[in-house]
């Protein structure tokens, strides 16, 4: 899906210091975007930019360690982004505002830009699919195209319960985890997750749990969704009701 039609060439990129050489090379950096720094890393030099969104608690290194390394460099120019106070985007703390998704939809979009980036695609996994929705519809003129995958738009009653069933991270599995422990240290990464799951549970007392239902219409971009038959988090049918609602998405 993202190998048609590329856009125009973003502008070239201002070095960042002297390790800033773009190309196969993955570089780290930090960048002031909207009163916060927030920390990125970027790869390739392929005229279709493209911003990788990370999940819940998860940062660009965690969730996307093995397409920062392994997409084609020559097609795409890549960017991992860390939402505010995750990753290497603290300070400030991460906290759950009731707009939270859209102030991370405004922060995703304005760091594409500060990086000069004029138009570019979205890869939006978990919360970071929230927010890609919430971003092509609210910036449709810089969206190129769009991929979710274990994304929803409305919270129910059975997905509070799921929530409440992760609050306590000491029952997670090592395997998930561990490298967050390692990125937060115990206490950080304890106490954000408990306020992810309040955040995110007060949405199902919207009416129809909505999230950013309302915009999915309003999504013009090629869209491609996709979902994990045993995805433990996110039942099928939000997938399938995005689907739904955003025309001619796949």
């Amino acid at each position: 899906l993202l190998q048609l039609q590329p856009p125009a060439r973003a502008a070239p990129l201002m070095a960042r210091g002297p390790a800033a050489c773009y190309g196969t090379s993955i570089t780290s950096a930090k960048i002031q975007v909207n009163g916060v720094h927030l920390h990125y890393q970027q790869t390739g030099e392929g005229s279709h930019a493209i911003l990788l969104l990370p999940g819940m608690l998860g940062s660009g290194q965690t969730d996307f360690g093995p397409q920062l390394k392994s997409m084609n460099k020559q097609l795409f120019t890549v960017v991992a982004w860390d939402p505010r106070g995750y990753g290497k985007s603290i300070p400030p703390s991460r906290d759950f505002p009731p707009d939270f998704f859209e102030r991370d939809a405004k922060d995703a979009v304005d760091l594409m830009q500060a990086l000069k980036f004029k138009k570019f695609s979205l890869l939006g996994w978990s919360d970071g699919g929230i927010t890609a929705l919430i971003a092509a519809a609210k910036y449709p003129n810089l969206i190129h195209k769009l991929v979710v995958w274990g994304a929803n738009a409305s919270v129910t009653q059975e997905d509070v319960r799921i929530y409440n069933g992760i609050r306590d991270v000491s029952k997670w599995s090592e395997k998930v985890k561990k490298p967050l422990e390692e990125l937060y240290g115990h206490k950080y990464f304890a106490e954000t997750c408990e306020a992810w799951v309040d955040g995110i549970s007060r949405f199902a007392e919207n009416s129809d749990g909505n999230i950013c239902q309302q915009l999915l219409p309003d999504i013009k971009c090629p869209t491609f969704i996709i979902h994990g038959e045993k995805d433990p988090l996110v039942p099928q049918a939000h997938a399938e009701y995005i689907h739904k609602h955003i025309k001619g998405s796949r």
